[in-house]
Order: structure tokens, then C-alpha cells, then sequence
């Protein structure tokens, strides 16, 4: 079982990289299924009803949010009927959307969790301990299972991914758009990487107006953060080997598509 998984789309210029390249990657590694985080889609906050459909119909069949799941007002509207959007599942209970979404390939089916971490981070429950519930609900159903980890610091990613190597497929972390070069397999079988990293701007900083962020660290004054729309734009993603029996991964390979590492088939 081959699972893509393309880290923070933030903008248009990340969604026509995912239109652009996502029927290449399909053709090159023959995923059996490709999961995309949109927290950032809609103009680097939220994600409308629009570009969710986009998604599903450019051939996703999943996606994964994160602390800015509810920027875009739209979400209300359509995050109950969103079958195929796993939002942050360690919120209060109550919270729309769905805690794990499942889908269905080659006769299998994936489990997909997405968790906000907490230090750095907006409030939320304990990872931790919420994951155990997820999991054990997800057994009943499938030994594949796979989590975006969408924080901020290193070390809480990292105990995360050792906390569930063994009980979980993979934890992906997302949230800080810098892919790092720390892609393995645990020695129980769990695929692990700190951050997958973001697709989108390329030549600015996160994907956000270059000038106004260092304006900012400049003076310490008020500035409004803006996606470009123009400009070279970059993809990051995973491509995950998982053994379908017994839910263990086999292998786990970067992915990165700019002018400085280009697309070859």
C-alpha cells in the first residue's frame, strides 16, 4: 500500500502545484492513495468548500487540517458533510468535522488522523492521550493507519512519533513548511518525519510576502502577511511503502519539486 502525502498547500500558487504535478507523481509512484493538508489553501489561511472539491477532483482522497482549519468562515457551512476532511481531532468534543476519516483502496481500507500538538501552539487536548482512543477505535477497522502531526517544536514531534512507533502506520508532522531531512522507519515499524514541509511560494519565507516578514523582524511593527500569487512555487511530499496486513511501513521517501530539484518521471 503506496500513500502520497503532499505537506501544507498554502495558496493558489500551492493548489496549481498540486494540479500541475499530482497527475505526474501518480504516473511516476503509483500511489494507491494521495492525502493532502489544506489548512493553508484558501490565500495561507482555511481552506473553502471550493477548493476541498478541487482537491478530490484533481484525484485526492483525503485531506488533513490544522490550527487554521476554521479561518475561513465557508467551513461551517460544509465541515459535516465533508466526508473525506479529517480535522484536528483532539479539539473539545462537539467540535464539527470529522475526528478520523476512513478510505478505500485496492480492497484496503486507511485510517487518517490528524492532531494538533500544544507547545507553540493554540490550546487544545493532549495529543498524547487523545491519539490512544483514536487508535484503538481505528484497530477495530484497519491496521493502516496514518497521522499528520501539525505542530511547531521538534521534540514534541519527535516523542510523538516514537510514543506511537509500533502503533501506527506513519506520523507525518506538518505546520512548519520547512521539509526536514529526518525520514525513517522506527524499529517497530512506524514511518516518522519531523515536517514534511509546504507547497507553494518558493522565494519567500513559509510561503508568505518575504518583504513584509523581514520588515517585521526589522522594525517590530504591525504587518500584513500576504501569499504571492505570482512567482516559482515549490511541492513537498512523502511517499510511504506500508505493508497491508499487518499495517508496518516498509519504506518512506522525500519528495521535493522546485527549479532547484526538478520534477523527473
Amino acid at each position: 500500500m503506496k500513500i502520497l502525502f503532499i505537506g501544507d498547500v498554502v495558496g493558489s500558487p500551492g493548489r496549481d502545484m498540486v494540479a500541475e504535478y499530482l497527475p505526474k507523481l501518480k504516473a511516476a509512484h503509483q500511489p494507491h492513495v494521495t492525502i493532502v493538508n489544506g489548512e493553508n489553501a484558501a490565500s495561507g489561511k482555511g481552506i473553502t468548500e471550493k477548493i476541498y472539491k478541487n482537491f478530490l477532483e484533481w484525484g485526492v482522497q483525503a485531506l488533513t487540517m490544522g490550527n487554521h482549519t476554521w479561518d475561513k468562515r465557508d467551513i461551517f457551512q460544509f465541515i459535516d458533510q465533508a466526508t473525506y476532511m479529517a480535522r484536528p481531532a483532539n479539539l473539545p468534543p462537539g467540535t464539527p468535522g470529522n475526528d478520523i476519516v476512513y478510505i478505500k483502496s485496492n480492497g484496503k481500507e486507511i485510517a487518517v488522523i490528524n492532531l494538533l500538538a500544544r507547545t507553540f501552539m493554540q490550546p487544545a487536548d493532549d495529543p498524547f492521550r487523545k491519539i490512544d482512543d483514536l487508535v484503538a477505535e481505528a484497530k477495530k477497522r484497519t491496521n493502516i493507519i496514518f497521522v499528520d502531526f501539525h505542530g511547531e517544536a521538534t521534540s514534541e514531534k519527535q516523542a510523538f512519533g516514537w510514543y506511537n512507533d509500533g502503533k501506527v502506520s506513519a506520523v507525518v508532522g506538518t505546520h512548519t513548511h520547512v521539509q526536514t531531512a529526518d525520514e525513517r522507519i522506527l524499529p517497530k515499524g512506524t514511518a516518522y518525519i519531523t515536517d514534511v514541509g509546504m507547497t507553494g511560494p518558493y522565494d519567500e519565507i513559509l510561503g508568505t510576502d518575504k518583504e513584509a516578514v523581514i520588515k517585521k523582524f526589522l522594525t517590530g511593527l504591525p504587518v500584513r502577511f500576504e501569499i504571492p500569487k505570482t512567482g516559482r512555487a515549490q511541492l513537498s511530499a512523502v511517499l510511504i511503502d506500508i505493508d497491508a496486513t499487518t499495517g508496518k511501513a516498509n519504506e518512506m521517501k522525500r519528495i521535493q519539486i522546485n527549479e532547484d530539484h526538478p520534477f523527473f518521471s
